[in-house]
């Protein structure tokens, strides 16, 4: 193999190991698992983290700060330049169309529009957030914002006692009617 040989395809294929197929395949007899042991066995091996008894360095490191992980807001990011090149004026811009055109991959993250660039075109556009900015420009140009609501636990969460309503939506909106009914008879 010469180097002008080596493109993108070169390592693109790679034989799979077969194992088991006899000594002379050169993966015989304990098909490179080794002799004996847990990763020898069928199913067994050892967890992730684990030291072999040592403490594991996860449990050796003290736990300090706050994370935000499970209730952080991700969003999908869109620049107000994206909208200006990639579409007509006048245009209705909603997830759908913003995945049609390539800008957001899937629909389970809700979009945020940012500010950087700049429009001369007029926009109606649906998102779940604006900057600032963002929302200046496409009104400056014309165009109209609508803002989604983000709430993921509006109407789940009981605000008396902070807990989750029970996980039927018949009940949460039985409940609900009861409540509409009762605030109406109340005037």
């Amino acid at each position: 193999m010469m180097i002008h040989e080596i493109t993108a395809q070169v390592g693109a294929h790679k034989k799979r190991k077969r194992l088991g197929r006899g000594e002379s395949s050169g993966h015989g007899k304990t098909s490179t698992r080794g002799t004996k042991g847990s990763g020898a066995r069928a199913g067994g091996n050892i967890p992730w983290g684990s030291e072999g008894g040592n403490m594991p360095l996860f449990r050796r490191l003290p736990k300090r700060g706050f994370n935000n992980n499970y209730f952080r807001n991700n969003f999908a990011i869109v620049n107000v330049s994206d909208l200006e090149l990639h579409f007509d004026s006048g245009a209705t811009i909603d997830i759908t169309a913003l995945i049609a055109k390539g800008l957001v991959r899937d629909e389970k993250l809700p979009v945020k529009i940012l500010g950087d660039g700049e429009l001369t075109k007029k926009f109606t556009i649906t998102a779940g957030k604006f900057t600032k900015q963002a929302a200046e420009k496409i009104k400056k140009a014309g165009g109209t914002t609508t803002t989604l609501e983000l709430d993921r636990n509006k109407g789940k969460v009981n605000p008396k006692n902070g807990r989750f309503y029970p996980q039927n939506p018949a009940k949460i909106q039985a409940k609900k009617d009861a409540q509409d009914a009762k605030a109406k008879k109340a005037k």
